[in-house]
């Protein structure tokens, strides 16, 4: 979807000016080595689900 995606320019458009960059790439780092981010050539994209629901039928499902 491409209203889930943004570019890590307009992020720090939303964010507040105290945010510092290098700060905002650690986190990133982290966000996607935590497998919450997925960055792309489009940009960033959220893909971190707790719906537990969904946890359950991904550990009992079969890997393709």
């Amino acid at each position: 979807m491409d209203e889930s995606v943004i570019t890590v320019a307009e992020l720090k458009k939303r964010l507040p000016r105290k945010v510092n960059h290098n700060k905002l790439k650690i986190i990133l780092r982290y966000l996607e080595e935590s497998n919450k981010i997925l960055f792309t050539v489009d940009g960033i994209t959220w893909i971190f689900n707790s719906n537990p629901n969904l946890r359950k039928a991904i550990s009992k499902g079969l890997e393709l």
